[in-house]
């Protein structure tokens, strides 16, 4: 009988917990690649704010700015038209959804430990 998704949910936690319990170490879930905390830059941070933030946080701030302001473009949805800010962080006043990553990594930094 196939598990549910919620009972996989509370069997995998209930496991985790008795391994935190069993090694006395907190459970430490997956830090680094999208999960790790970045920097964002001064123009970025008038954006998403100046905390940082795992990558796939900054991501999701970026496209809730884009929908609140209605920058995709009405024909190509896939087209992002920057506004002042944007443009700041994209270098150019229309962007591809697909390279919107590639010009927000210039932007990020890794806290230094």
């Amino acid at each position: 009988m196939a598990r549910t998704a919620e009972k996989r949910g509370k069997d995998e936690t209930k496991a985790a917990e008795k391994k935190v319990k069993a090694t006395g170490k907190p459970a430490g879930g997956a830090r680094g690649g999208i999960t790790a905390p970045v920097t964002p830059s001064a123009d970025l941070a008038e954006i998403v704010g100046k905390k940082d933030l795992p990558r796939s946080e900054v991501v999701k701030k970026v496209w809730d700015y884009i929908k609140k302001h209605d920058l995709q473009d009405a024909k190509d949805r896939r087209q992002i038209n920057a506004d002042d800010k944007l443009e700041k962080i994209f270098g150019k006043k229309s962007v591809s959804m697909f390279e919107m990553n590639k010009h927000l990594s210039a932007h990020l930094a890794t806290p230094k430990a």
